[in-house]
């Protein structure tokens, strides 16, 4: 039998880490944090009372993923189809949840977990390097649940921003290094690209960067771009309260696009719609979309994420940002799925609900 865990099979779940795992174990703390939160679920396989094995899933916030955080199985029950039933039942519960993809990340070393992760259907998306506390790779892995959802993915690198203030930057390097492989991450290029893109104040520590400032620092390194951004005055000019600083804002974001008309890149007053996300696709753009993160991370703050891909359900995204506090990793941040309909909302940010996207193509 396979059921849900309660609070009160706290000292069971533990029990099962001692027994399943020399190290990575999952805490007494962490377990009742778990328990507790709306975003996760625990699985219980039992015989006779006798529990067998657990799986362990989150649910990320706005996405269509689902990401398994752990399966353990006891010695005595390996072998016996235990650890199978838990992968059905996780899948099944992730559906149940509306999520459309199940991912995990699996040592390099265990075998017979990838055995079992290859015959349920589960396809390589890439690896983790020194990703466990023994040092091993970690096997990057996924399946969609809906039998229809194959999209054709732009094999963006990831990036995680450094700082909380350098999404935009980090967004922009994802971009840049899809369209020229010799393009080498660091942080002081992020911090470069930060520099060069800063137009805008926020309500308190450093600025952020505007869709003006992202597109001048792309063209300045020879990438082909467009610019699409919705309504009049000075960009997120909402997000700051002090006349000085909006007149700040104002007089920069005055000032490249001046640069921007001179270099000759089109700025395009249409809204970023999934429609307009899926035209920049079709024609090799790599698409940065500002969005309100709210949805995602109860933050309303502007954010940048970079667009890998779109199918006739959801647009695909790397989100430079991982909210480790919520447990997550790198792999809740790459290829997120999310709704289309969805994705519109989140496109849009402060009270004027602003529209930006800045597009790459090779020039």
């Amino acid at each position: 039998m396979i059921r849900k865990a309660q609070p009160d099979d706290l000292g069971t779940l533990v029990q099962l880490e001692e027994q399943c795992f020399e190290a990575d174990r999952i805490s007494s703390r962490q377990f009742r944090y778990l328990l507790k939160k709306g975003n996760a679920a625990i699985l219980v396989a039992e015989e006779h009372g006798v529990a067998l094995g657990d799986v362990v899933l989150l649910f990320s916030r706005a996405t269509s993923v689902a990401r398994l955080y752990s399966i353990a199985v006891i010695a005595d029950a390996r072998g016996k189809g235990v650890g199978r039933r838990l992968m059905k039942a996780a899948e099944a519960e992730a559906w149940a949840h509306h999520r459309a993809y199940l991912r995990l990340e699996v040592r390099k070393d265990n075998h017979s977990a990838l055995r079992l992760y290859d015959a349920l259907g589960y396809r390589r998306l890439g690896e983790f390097v020194d990703y466990y506390e023994d040092h091993m790779d970690a096997w990057r892995m996924e399946k969609s649940l809906a039998p229809d959802l194959h999209p054709e993915l732009t094999p963006v690198p990831y990036y995680e921003q450094s700082l909380e203030f350098t999404c935009g930057a980090a967004s922009l390097m994802m971009a840049m290094k899809a369209l020229d492989p010799d393009v080498i991450f660091s942080r002081r290029l992020e911090l470069r690209l930060w520099r060069e893109a800063t137009t805008i104040f926020m309500t308190s520590g450093h600025g952020g960067c505007g869709p003006y400032g992202l597109a001048i620092a792309a063209v300045n390194r020879g990438y082909g771009v467009d610019v699409y951004i919705t309504g009049s005055g000075t960009h997120l000019g909402d997000s700051v309260r002090s006349k000085h600083k909006k007149e700040v804002m104002r007089l920069v974001q005055e000032d490249m696009y001046e640069e921007l008309q001179s270099l000759g890149v089109p700025i395009n007053p249409a809204g970023v719609t999934a429609k307009e996300i899926d035209e920049c696709l079709q024609r090799k753009g790599i698409p940065l979309v500002l969005i309100s993160s709210w949805q995602i991370y109860k933050a309303r703050v502007p954010h940048w994420v970079v667009v890998t891909g779109s199918d006739d359900s959801f647009i695909y995204v790397n989100d430079p940002f991982v909210d480790r506090d919520e447990g997550e990793t790198l792999i809740d941040s790459i290829h997120m799925p999310i709704l289309k309909e969805k994705f519109e909302t989140m496109a849009r940010y402060g009270r004027v609900g602003l529209q930006a996207m800045v597009v790459l193509y090779h020039d």
